[in-house]
């Protein structure tokens, strides 16, 4: 039996990642990405814990590719303030991650 929740695919990194200490001991880090749609532009926040956290912070930067599987998460509270509606936010808790090489000419 599959869990519903459990998300595999490949995005582009759009911004750079942000890290933050929860109770003086947990790293977390979280970042914009981009799907790798063909239709449509589709930007999740995808969030790194531990371990994970402080290599996606080293190694990993702006435009790069890489393959997450992890959990999603749709938040319904997030609202934008300018037109007054509310919005659904999609929260990716990344559990593996591999890193695209790009071919080099």
């Amino acid at each position: 039996m599959s869990d519903t929740n459990y998300f595999a695919s490949i995005v582009k990194i759009l911004e750079k990642p942000v890290e933050r200490i929860i109770n003086d001991k947990i790293v977390t880090t979280e970042f914009r990405a981009q799907l790798a749609q063909v239709r449509n532009t589709r930007i999740v926040n995808l969030v790194f814990w531990g371990n994970l956290s402080l290599d996606v912070v080293n190694y990993y930067h702006i435009n790069d590719y890489i393959m997450i599987e992890g959990y999603l998460l749709l938040d319904n509270k997030f609202s934008d303030k300018l037109n007054q509606q509310k919005l659904k936010r999609v929260s990716i808790t990344v559990n593996k991650l591999y890193f695209l090489k790009p071919k080099r000419r």
